[in-house]
């Protein structure tokens, strides 16, 4: 006797919100980009489960692998409400291949988390194609990574980001700290803005405030705020990384979330204490502006944002001159902000008046 009922529906990846297609799409139409950051011991060639890298083959004889994982924090948010999705991938390189470097390490390879609720395409491609140039800048080969579509998990358009970053120093040339000691000078090299850590209060002052962000800059009037706050973190690879295998550099501190008070002190060994002096470099323009609009104290700036400084280098007396000479030479604005002395491991920033806006003498200290 036949049934009268229909046949069960057919379900489908596609009807659960997931497209294998568009997937396969992404893989194919990055695949140039992956290719662009080739470099000695890795092949860049995506498809497989997982990407074969050559210590030898880049030059190393007896190295010690250093790994770093980061993502880009709330700054996603600015990226995704305002179309600013082309640069987001170097902030992403930009935060793990500046915590490598810090340790002497050069990076050699990096992969991506790309997480979404709905895949799309062309944000995701100009997401990826910001990776392939923080690489390039870097000088590390992206050779895998993976996207991952999952409906329901984010709202619509949102996504977030994760990186890894492996590197390479040789056994005996790694920077540990160790080496600081009282006497040491500290040198500042410039940030190129907020980077990628502190957007919270960033959002938070914004939505307060009722910023236009798509209007021109209190402090900029040729940039619109939007672009002044979205500038991709600086990558200090190429820089730093001749200087270290000349060993013209004792100590690095990448100066990311705890500020200035607090990564300092990640370098230093017991006895050593960071005396940095705000008065030493101009206060950058954008600092200047989030701090007025917050009524940020100086010390609370100081353990938030790099206030101008992305990278602390401690160096020897005898150095510092042909450090600097060399930094200028690769582009860098590198100014002295302070120096290593005896006392509780820590860090102190302190400014005269006026500096940082303040209206007395000030100083923050943070003991590690």
């Amino acid at each position: 006797m036949a049934s009268n009922n229909p046949p069960p529906e057919s379900y489908t990846y596609q009807d659960a919100g997931v497209s294998i297609d568009a997937g396969n799409a992404l893989v194919k139409a990055i695949g140039p980009l992956v290719k662009a950051t080739a470099r000695p011991g890795a092949t860049s060639e995506l498809g497989g489960f997982g990407g074969f890298f050559d210590p030898k083959a880049a030059g190393y004889k007896d190295p010690l692998l250093v790994a770093a994982n980061d993502g880009v924090g709330t700054k996603l948010k600015l990226a995704i409400e305002h179309d600013r999705h082309d640069s987001v991938g170097i902030d992403l390189v930009a935060m793990c291949v500046n915590d490598l470097i810090v340790q002497g390490a050069e990076p050699l390879f990096f992969l991506d988390y790309f997480a979404t609720g709905k895949l799309e395409n062309g944000i995701a491609e100009r997401v990826i194609a910001g990776i392939a140039i923080g690489c390039k800048q870097a000088g590390c080969a992206l050779i895998g990574g993976e996207t991952a579509e999952m409906p329901g998990m984010y709202a619509a358009g949102d996504y977030d980001l994760a990186g890894f970053c492996v590197g390479a120093v040789e056994r005996g040339e790694q920077l540990t700290g160790e080496k600081v000691a009282p006497g040491h000078v500290l040198i500042g090299l410039a940030s190129s803005g907020v980077h990628s850590n502190g957007y919270s209060l960033v959002r938070r002052l914004a939505e307060d405030k009722g910023w236009k962000l798509d209007r021109p800059a209190l402090f900029d009037s040729d940039r619109l705020l939007i672009d002044a706050l979205i500038e991709p973190t600086r990558i200090y690879v190429a820089s730093l990384l001749p200087l270290i295998r000349e060993g013209l550099i004792d100590g690095l501190a990448h100066i990311t979330g705890g500020g200035l008070l607090e990564n300092i002190p990640r370098i230093l060994p017991e006895g050593a204490h960071a005396m940095v002096d705000a008065d030493s470099w101009e206060q950058p323009r954008l600092m200047a502006f989030l701090q007025a609009q917050g009524n940020i104290e100086p010390g609370e700036m100081a353990r938030t944002f790099n206030c101008g400084t992305g990278m602390v280098l401690a160096v020897a007396p005898d150095k510092v001159e042909a450090v600097l000479e060399r930094l200028a030479a690769a582009g860098e604005t590198a100014f002295r902000i302070g120096s290593i002395e005896g006392g509780a491991r820590g860090c102190t920033v302190r400014g005269g008046q006026g500096t940082w806006s303040a209206k007395d003498d000030w100083e923050a200290t943070h003991f590690a």
